[in-house]
């Protein structure tokens, strides 16, 4: 009678050695790099790529485009939450402002696509005709 190798022989150190493989690529990857990733975020980018939800593109007066990440049957409600939270991580990582009155945010700018108001928060984006990648702007509301 052979004598039993040793415990899991060559197929383990093969698996082993995949496992290792898989988990040096998986550290390279750029988002999963930074430990000031949140799961918020992983999850938002699993969805994007099973085309679950979609990259509003929200641009302010300064230039500076924030790329926001929605469900694909966000509302404008929804599209507000998500430009809060962005704004709010990055204050996080970069310090900064610590306090943002959102209520006067929302009070004194409108949300344009294509040049029409998005003055319904419960109306759908894909109403609006907004899509993946389209722009959104933060336009100052006038004085009446």
């Amino acid at each position: 009678m052979a004598e039993p190798g040793p415990r899991g022989g060559a197929g383990a150190r093969r698996g082993a050695r995949a496992f290792q493989e898989g988990l040096a690529r998986l550290v390279q990857d750029p988002l999963l790099c930074d430990p000031r990733v949140t799961v918020e975020e992983i999850n938002s980018q699993i969805a994007l790529e099973y085309g679950q939800a979609m990259t509003v593109r929200v641009c302010k007066a300064d230039e500076e485009v924030m790329p926001v990440v929605v469900v694909q049957n966000a509302s404008v409600l929804d599209l507000k939450k998500a430009i809060q939270r962005y704004v709010q991580l990055k204050q996080e990582r970069e310090g900064g402002i610590q306090h943002i009155s959102w209520t006067y945010i929302w009070r004194t700018y409108h949300l344009t696509f294509a040049g029409e108001k998005m003055t319904d928060d419960k109306k759908k984006l894909r109403e609006y005709g907004i899509r993946n990648r389209d722009e959104v702007c933060f336009i100052k509301k006038l004085r009446k």
